[in-house]
């Protein structure tokens, strides 16, 4: 959907800028909380070659030894990835997968609320994994919904 502001070139300009700022630079979980801010937009989740090896992922195209995981958008960025991401697995589809996939490795316990989630003091272990091996890279963008597809599209593309 195209906004009264936007016209099909500063869309197309926007999108650009968006795998630019995603595919360029990466950034310690532990620095978000200066950086983030609370504008809609677009993130990207990239971990290590090594870590969880076995599955597939566009390497990163600037970063060598870097491997995308996720993508995924936000109408705050600040709060997507501060309080869902990084805090509780029952608010976040990544989290909750990275358990599971680390479960057996780490020893994670869980219990049950609406859904099976960790128990307090693995949430924070997580946390401390996701900071050792992950990296993020976002991008500001008035109306990410539009250019998810394309730029996920984009961003496999680099294989």
């Amino acid at each position: 959907m195209m906004t009264d502001m936007e016209t099909p070139s500063t869309r197309t300009s926007n999108r650009d800028a968006a795998i630019t700022d995603l595919s360029t630079s990466l950034h310690d979980v532990g620095d978000l909380h200066a950086q983030l801010t609370a504008k809609p937009g677009l993130y990207a989740w990239w971990a290590e070659t090594e870590v969880l090896a076995e599955f597939p992922g566009s390497p990163h195209p600037h970063v060598i030894g870097y491997r995308l995981l996720y993508v995924g958008i936000a109408s705050n960025l600040r709060r997507r990835i501060l309080r869902h991401h990084l805090r509780r697995s029952g608010k976040s589809t990544l989290r909750r997968t990275l358990a599971g996939l680390l479960m057996e490795g780490e020893g994670y316990q869980t219990r049950r609320t609406d859904r099976v989630v960790l128990i307090d003091s693995d949430e924070i272990r997580l946390t401390a994994w996701m900071d050792t091996h992950l990296r993020l890279s976002w991008s500001e963008h008035p109306t990410p919904r539009d250019v998810e597809p394309a730029i996920i599209e984009k961003l496999r593309a680099c294989r």
